[in-house]
């Protein structure tokens, strides 16, 4: 029987860490199914979405031949910002995957420089 692992994001501006109301948080499974549709709050947060996980006895036995976790695929979005796309989230189950956002706002990047950045998360080498 699965599991449930969580998710949860801080979205903000800059290394003082500003918060970001009202960005987009869609967590995907990794063929582009729609798991979670998210706004953050005044605090740049979420409500920790729900993610179904391999059994937690599954991160416990070496050699097993089940990955002990779910991945899914985290985008973040908010007009005038740069996006942010994240591919290969772990989430693991009884655990709170914390994911930090900062989001560069557009009147800051060179105009030579892409309006999104991508970041891929390899798998644990457990």
């Amino acid at each position: 029987m699965p599991d449930t692992g969580y998710i949860q994001t801080h979205a903000y501006q800059s290394n003082a860490q500003l918060p970001l109301q009202n960005v987009t948080v869609t967590v995907s499974s990794p063929d582009g199914t729609v798991i979670a549709l998210r706004l953050t709050d005044r605090s740049g947060r979420i409500d920790p979405i729900p993610i179904p996980v391999p059994d937690r006895s599954e991160s416990l036995t070496p050699d097993t031949p089940e990955i002990p976790f779910t991945t899914v695929n985290l985008t973040a979005r908010l007009k005038d910002y740069e996006q942010i796309f994240i591919t290969g989230l772990q989430v693991f189950a009884d655990v709170t995957t914390d994911q930090n956002l900062m989001l560069i706002p557009l009147s800051e990047l060179p105009s030579s420089r892409s309006q999104s950045e991508s970041f891929d998360t390899p798998p644990q080498n457990l």
